[in-house]
């Protein structure tokens, strides 16, 4: 079993998205799944051994090539996505995105077949059988794996922040959560979920993750599914906390500011910038307030003595960050407003909205 290596950890800068789909009917209605995506046709080039089941026949993962240049990312995911929804179409079918579809009822989804998730399903149960969820991960390459692990401790604070700026899921099961982002605490039921705390060293993370598969806690190193980790296989730090998106302008934006505060610590490293402690707890308060509260929340400051909203967090990022979309996203309607919003005039306006646009 593979564990964590040093030797991954090469490039600075370089980018590679992920993205969880829902396979849907022509409506946006949710199916309850099918192999035909993933096993019993050739996908498009692009999309070759970058495509894959998650735990439902019904959600389905794309994986951009290695984005060396940044400027790149536009370009490429809108040739992964136009190839994704061509394929699905193909096929009979449509792509949706969101952080959970609001019509799916997990109880009448059918489970991947895959070796790895029937494993899930028996050690974890009743957590991973409800686990309907999408996100969107972000992998910045970082060029030594300290540097990772620092970089890793020193965004936590910011996840509520990216949080709050992808909310995309009130709706779970068919009805309203009260929450912006139903995704994000649902999957806080399963095991190694969300806030790391901060480890002291690369080689403390390497011994923690050789310890819980040693112990027979996680089957492989993926099973650390926290909402930021340093990835030993790709030489990155993956930032795991975002709602999916149908809109590719807001992914976009997502992983700019996360490619952003990734390249500003990878430099506050080098400076010698020390990190001031941040109890894990408050960084738990501020995703709570994410999730429930989306753009309208206010997050407690690193030093714990006071508050700031969402605005206000990112005008201080953007005293440090070279953001052009960002602003997009706190000008513009939230994910969960606007699907409650369309919810209001029935359930098929809602789900069409879900629906991924050929974006080429």
């Amino acid at each position: 079993m593979e564990t964590a290596s040093e030797s991954p950890f090469t490039e600075l800068g370089t980018l590679g998205i992920e993205e969880e789909f829902f396979v849907v009917d022509e409506y946006g209605r949710p199916t309850s799944g099918t192999d035909t995506l993933v096993y019993d046709a050739e996908p498009p080039a692009i999309l070759a051994g970058h495509l894959d089941h998650e735990l439902f026949k019904f959600v389905i993962e794309s994986q951009t090539p290695l984005i060396e240049e940044p400027a790149n990312a536009e370009a490429t995911l809108s040739a992964v996505r136009g190839a994704l929804v061509d394929h699905a179409r193909e096929h009979g079918f449509e792509i949706a995105s969101a952080g959970l579809h609001p019509g799916a009822k997990w109880r009448e989804l059918e489970h991947a077949q895959k070796p790895r998730y029937q494993s899930q399903l028996d050690r974890i149960q009743y957590p991973q059988h409800r686990n309907t969820t999408a996100g969107l991960h972000v992998h910045v390459g970082v060029d030594d794996a300290e540097k990772a692990i620092w970089i890793a401790n020193r965004i936590r604070w910011h996840l509520p922040i990216v949080l709050a700026l992808s909310v995309n899921s009130p709706y779970w099961n068919g009805f309203d959560t009260g929450l912006a982002s139903a995704r994000a605490k649902l999957f806080e039921g399963l095991p190694n979920t969300g806030m790391p705390t901060a480890f002291d060293s690369f080689e403390s993370f390497q011994r923690f993750e050789r310890q819980m598969i040693e112990t027979d806690s996680i089957s492989d190193r993926g099973e650390l599914w926290f909402d930021v980790r340093p990835h030993t296989e790709y030489g990155t730090v993956e930032v795991r906390t975002a709602d999916a998106q149908a809109d590719i302008d807001r992914v976009l934006a997502l992983v700019e500011y996360v490619h952003e505060l990734v390249l500003d610590f990878a430099a506050r490293y080098e400076d010698g910038e020390r990190i001031q402690p941040v109890r894990r707890e408050l960084l738990d308060e501020n995703k709570w307030r994410a999730i429930r509260h989306g753009q309208a929340a206010s997050f407690i400051t690193r030093d714990g003595e006071g508050t700031l909203d969402l605005t206000s967090a990112l005008e201080r990022d953007e005293r440090r960050l070279d953001l052009d979309r960002v602003a997009s996203l706190l000008g513009a309607e939230s994910g969960a407003s606007r699907q409650r919003r369309l919810y209001e005039d029935g359930v098929d306006a809602l789900y069409s909205s879900l629906v991924v646009a050929d974006p080429r």
